[in-house]
């Protein structure tokens, strides 16, 4: 009797099958979880069980969602190949049309897009193993390579997946597909022009290594430290913290001056005194600072302090002294000492500082 009711058939298919399908997909939802940290570990164990720096909760992080995921379609893809499609669903004679070629190309899609998702956090994990190992030397072009190299990678995947879809989904030629491809080049790549522009510009960039990441650099308007260097363009940190994403083409196109290859940074800038300060005063003034700034710690002996104009409500005196490091906490630390020394020798020499002012003379006619 209970074979009579399992060989029942519903929809050309029987109950047997039915239940077959649904026990696999409740044991698939039951040890989804228990499956995707085995896979997880077992490729761990290939790619990256010798690497303590990133560590495998990271990768159990990155990759158990995506496993899981690939898991579940391939219990779906079991327990649904003991199913037929029912005829009424088998709307168009035609095989490439039908019901059961449309939901055949479909779960390939997905099942590729599945495994797509698994290389590319494959990627990001080596990716990240790479950056640990490349932030413990001092030679920065690694730390510039390595997030360049991973969106190649990645890029590549993308490439692949796209043949794959185009040749085992949609039964296209590849061959046919590549000489096309190359006859219709020019046009692409004429269409393509910017990006291909700001993707030789990047290779120029690692070629000719005008700057690195961590170098501070002035584009334009643009002055910042430069965090990373993609496949299209560079990401700045600006000094009031925002990210300025400027593309690559204009980096090596542009003047481009690298602060961070400064051995030294000058500062230049006049202070004004106002016009009851005597002689006397201003030459001490000006010998004092120029001692000041000859002796600091963070100068050299290259500074030069001159009594230099007659300005419209000011004596102006030239400062110019240069910072002995490219770093910009070094600079901005130096000038501010140096500005509080600078108002005490002022105030030393009972001179003061003048502001913009016009003196008003009346003539009485008698």
């Amino acid at each position: 009797m209970t074979d009579l009711i399992l060989d029942t058939i519903f929809f050309d298919n029987s109950i047997k099958e039915y239940l077959f399908f649904l026990s696999t997909l409740i044991i698939a939802l039951i040890f989804k979880k228990l499956l995707s940290k085995y896979f997880s570990h077992l490729l761990y164990k290939l790619i990256g069980k010798k690497e303590t720096s990133v560590g495998v909760d990271k990768f159990n992080e990155l990759l158990t969602k995506p496993i899981g995921f690939f898991v579940m379609l391939s219990v779906i893809y079991i327990g649904a190949s003991q199913l037929q499609l029912p005829s009424f669903l088998d709307f168009s004679s035609d095989s490439n049309f039908g019901g059961q070629s449309i939901i055949t190309k479909t779960f390939s899609l997905i099942y590729i897009y599945a495994v797509y998702r698994i290389f590319l956090r494959v990627i990001d994990y080596i990716g990240l193993i790479l950056k640990q190992k490349a932030a413990l030397t001092e030679n920065k072009m690694d730390d510039q390579l390595i997030p360049f190299a991973t969106e190649i990678a990645k890029i590549i995947v993308v490439i692949f997946a796209l043949f794959i879809v185009l040749g085992n989904v949609f039964g296209i030629n590849i061959t046919a597909l590549a000489t096309g491809l190359g006859i219709g080049g020019i046009a692409i790549a004429m269409a393509s022009k910017e990006s291909l522009e700001n993707l030789l510009g990047s290779f120029t960039i690692f070629f000719d290594r005008p700057f690195t990441v961590g170098d501070i650099v002035q584009v334009g308007s643009v002055t910042g430290k430069v965090e990373k260097v993609g496949f299209r363009s560079t990401r700045i940190t600006t000094f009031d913290r925002s990210i300025v994403t400027v593309p690559n083409k204009k980096m090596v196109d542009a003047e481009l001056d690298n602060l961070g290859l400064r051995p030294v940074r000058r500062v230049k800038f006049h202070i004004g005194l106002t016009y009851e300060t005597s002689t006397e005063q201003i030459k001490n003034i000006v010998n004092d600072i120029q001692e000041m700034v000859n002796i600091h710690s963070k100068t050299n002996s290259d500074g030069r302090v001159r009594f230099q104009e007659f300005g419209a409500s000011s004596l102006d005196i030239l400062v110019i002294y240069y910072v002995d490091s490219p770093r910009w906490e070094d600079l901005i630390n130096a000038k501010q000492d140096i500005n509080f020394k600078i108002m005490d020798i002022v105030k030393k020499h009972k001179s003061d500082f003048a502001f913009p002012s016009t003196s008003v003379y009346l003539q009485q006619n008698k």
